[in-house]
């Protein structure tokens, strides 16, 4: 891997993530300015020896060091995704397409198509799951009606909202809600 001041990582889909990447850079005695969803910005480049210790390190963790070109452009999609429907506190005034062709600066169709020639699914399907997961917290936590649900995750209406649900997940938001187990995948697995 060349030597460079950003590193990008797959799987880093929470503040917890951030945390553990950090142990691991300290750990190892590298230098960084900053750890964020999906990447390291290191304030010195490191050696070989080195960034393959922390890439060990990160793969036991379940994280992996990114080489540059396609696969990074995949994880700062998802990145893009994942931090918008689970972290940001304001709406999205714009649509996902917009979203992710201003943060990565490429066209959204060839973003598009590398998605789904890598991932075997199109960007809008991971969007969906997404929202879906974040929308089964959301049931799980029980401090919002389903209206207001569908209003914070920007669905039309409930019933639009109650019909991916269940074309996702294979029951409704109500019957979900009622269960005693809740099945929730983790964001890193969608």
């Amino acid at each position: 891997m060349k030597q460079n001041e950003l590193l990008h990582i797959k799987n880093m889909v929470c503040p917890r993530c951030i945390m553990a990447v950090r142990d691991e850079l300290n750990e190892l005695e590298i230098q960084f300015q900053d750890v964020q969803l999906g990447q390291v910005i290191l304030s010195d480049p490191i050696d070989k020896q080195k960034l393959k210790s922390l890439s060990n390190q990160l793969n036991a963790l379940g994280f992996e060091l990114l080489e540059p070109g396609k696969s990074v452009l995949i994880s700062k999609i998802k990145t893009v995704i994942i931090e918008q429907i689970h972290h940001e506190q304001e709406p999205l005034s714009i649509n996902f397409s917009s979203l992710i062709s201003d943060e990565l600066n490429h066209e959204y169709t060839y973003l598009s198509r590398l998605f789904s020639s890598v991932e075997g699914i199109t960007i809008e399907k991971f969007i969906v799951l997404q929202k879906i997961e974040k929308v089964k917290e959301y049931l799980i936590y029980n401090q919002m009606t389903l209206s207001e649900i569908a209003l914070e995750m920007n669905y039309s209406s409930v019933a639009h909202l109650s019909a991916q649900f269940k074309k996702e997940t294979g029951m409704t938001p109500t019957k979900f809600k009622g269960q005693s187990s809740h099945h929730r995948k983790p964001l890193d697995k969608i």
